[in-house]
């Protein structure tokens, strides 16, 4: 028999992974952010990332006309984020009470504060990839923080405790 939706995202739920916002421009004075899991490291010679962004997100279209974004790992203690962004919609009253707070980077790109790490994020090209699209992006920054990362396994959110210093 055929290998099932519900069956394959039940096999890549088991593959750990950290979690990240992406943050991109709305419109000038409005960011909008998405959480996402489908990121990953492509290349060092030139320094180069991958995300996956579903064909129905907000998002998409966003990242296609700003042609940059931040990818924001979120630490282990903010998982009120990672389930704020997961949403569509975003209310100013939410953001306010969760302590969302932005900054911007030298080139524009809205970055989540608070975050382990925040990459500032030029795209290169987008491929479709049936119901996502992948973007391909140059780092034309990064900022890390120390912290340890939130993760998600097997369909809930996980927390590696931070090592001593």
């Amino acid at each position: 028999m055929p290998l099932t939706k519900s069956e394959f995202r039940k096999a890549m739920g088991h593959f750990a992974t950290g979690v990240t916002v992406v943050t991109v421009l709305r419109e000038p004075g409005q960011i909008h952010g998405m959480t996402a899991n489908s990121f990953a490291s492509v290349s060092l010679e030139p320094l180069l990332v991958l995300v996956c962004v579903d064909q129905r997100a907000q998002t998409l279209p966003l990242i296609q006309e700003q042609k940059q974004f931040g990818i924001n790992v979120l630490a282990h203690n903010q998982q009120p984020l990672a389930e704020y962004f997961s949403h569509p919609e975003q209310s100013e009253q939410d953001a306010r009470r969760l302590g969302v707070a932005f900054r911007f980077s030298e080139r524009g790109t809205p970055l989540l504060e608070g975050c382990i790490v925040q990459l500032d994020c030029v795209l290169v090209s987008s491929h479709v990839a049936g119901d996502h699209t992948v973007f391909l992006a140059e780092v034309d920054s990064a900022e890390l923080h120390s912290g340890s990362a939130l993760l998600f396994y097997a369909g809930r959110y996980r927390r590696v405790p931070p090592e001593p210093l």
